[in-house]
């Protein structure tokens, strides 16, 4: 890679990491959401501009920042300077300059007196207005705060990307043309969004937990953005089971990290991972959470929710020392209660799997239900559907069909280091089955 190249890549990742925050501080401050997209991306441009000729600044963050709000500022200066040329609007300019245009002398920096000091949380309530369908909600979320392209958002939902494209821009345009206010919702409402709240901050986990594209098979930045939403919101609601229980499963998920590539940087599958490299912190911190979610539950006479029984699902695993001490009953026991509670495919899927590997279960068990699964069209896209079935095929021993079914999910994937993974293990696969028929012999004479 060139010089120039590695310094636009750079920055690309920078901007990723960062434009969040600087669209939160501009929406906060312009109050709309189109014009704080914009002004980013002018923010953006000048650092294509000035960093490869004087260098990247050493808070390239603060840089963003500054020279976005300096721009936000000539934005609102032109507003009022046309706004004091229509003389039957002056009443309604002096309100303005009262109630809506900030003062340019205050600080930009300084925050609202309500119980979240972030403007990225504050966005994420936001974004998750009721205004907005769910998918919605979700989608605008991803974009703004996530850093998600369009194709890995549909990835995450596994629907067509013109699909995403048009919610995104929908969900924007039903938030302007409603004026809806940049601020925290008062507890009753922000209740009401926490759902979608949660969903948005798990789904940026999940893409940084195993990216859906490019060539990095996990992305610290997603992951470390969502277990800092999840934990802000953990402090703000500390007795909400369901906040507790995505904090959680992401600080326990989080915890493998270290342990998810080899030396070469190849991914490492969960069985397959040397378990003394997980972060033994972060599973103390999950697990403390986990307790302080099914006690708050006892306590409102509540059944476990959705992250609450996944986290509890990671649990099991972060209690195992050895892959093969995994109390995989449990396992199942718990993706029987998620899958009853909150059906869809993909927990299907993962309760399968439990069951090929529980005592009372089997993979044959197992194949027939992924298989029944098969019949919906967006599992025939999803790769991990093809790469279960591979697995399970592999168990019984059978090979050639393994191999198959890995490359068919190799051919799905989008991301370079799950392609190679499971390249390899359709290879694998299939010399394993050579072995097993022994060399090929010539009929007789």
């Amino acid at each position: 890679m060139s010089e120039a190249a590695a310094l636009t890549s750079r920055i690309a990742a920078i901007w990723r990491l960062e434009s969040p925050a600087v669209i939160g501080a501009l929406r906060r401050l312009l109050r709309d959401l189109d014009e704080a997209e914009e002004i980013a991306q002018e923010a953006l441009l000048a650092a294509l501009e000035h960093w490869p000729r004087e260098g990247v600044p050493d808070k390239p963050g603060a840089w963003l920042m500054t020279t976005a709000k300096h721009r936000a500022l000539d934005r609102l200066r032109q507003r009022r300077m046309q706004e004091r040329h229509h003389e039957a609007l002056a009443q309604d300019i002096e309100a303005r300059q009262e109630h809506v245009v900030p003062d340019l002398s205050e600080t930009l920096d300084a925050r609202r007196a309500d119980d979240i000091g972030d403007d990225l949380l504050r966005l994420i309530f936001t974004a998750c207005h009721p205004l907005l369908s769910p998918e919605a909600r979700a989608a605008l979320t991803l974009r703004l705060l996530g850093g998600l392209s369009t194709a890995e958002i549909a990835r995450a939902y596994l629907c067509p990307e013109p699909t995403v494209a048009q919610r995104i821009s929908r969900a924007k345009r039903t938030l302007s043309e409603a004026q809806v206010p940049f601020e925290l919702p008062g507890p009753a409402e922000r209740l009401q969004r926490l759902g979608a709240v949660l969903e948005v901050v798990y789904l940026i986990f999940n893409e940084g937990y195993a990216a859906s594209s490019g060539s990095d098979w996990l992305r610290s930045d997603l992951m470390g953005e969502a277990q800092r939403l999840a934990r802000l919101l953990a402090a703000l609601m500390p007795q909400e089971p369901e906040v507790l229980g995505l904090m959680s499963l992401l600080e326990i998920q989080a915890s493998r990290q270290a342990a998810r590539l080899d030396a070469q940087g190849a991914p490492v599958l969960l069985m397959d991972q040397d378990r003394r490299r997980w972060d033994s912190l972060l599973i103390r911190r999950g697990l403390a959470a986990l307790a302080a979610g099914e006690a708050a539950c006892a306590a409102l006479g509540q059944a476990p929710g959705y992250y609450l029984l996944q986290a509890g699902i990671a649990a099991c695993h972060a209690r195992a020392t050895r892959a093969e001490d995994t109390d995989w009953s449990l396992i199942l026991a718990l993706y029987t209660r998620l899958l009853e509670g909150w059906p869809s495919p993909v927990v299907a899927l993962n309760r399968a799997v439990a069951l090929s590997r529980a005592p009372e279960g089997s993979a044959a068990e197992a194949l027939v239900l992924v298989d029944a699964l098969g019949a919906q069209a967006a599992m025939q896209r999803y790769p991990w559907w093809h790469s279960v079935r591979g697995d399970l095929l592999q168990q019984q021993r059978r090979g050639e069909e393994a191999a198959e079914a890995f490359e068919r999910a190799a051919a799905l994937s989008l991301n370079e280091k799950e392609r190679a993974l499971l390249t390899q293990r359709a290879l694998e696969a299939r010399s394993k089955d050579e072995r097993k028929r022994g060399p090929a012999r010539r009929p007789a004479a």
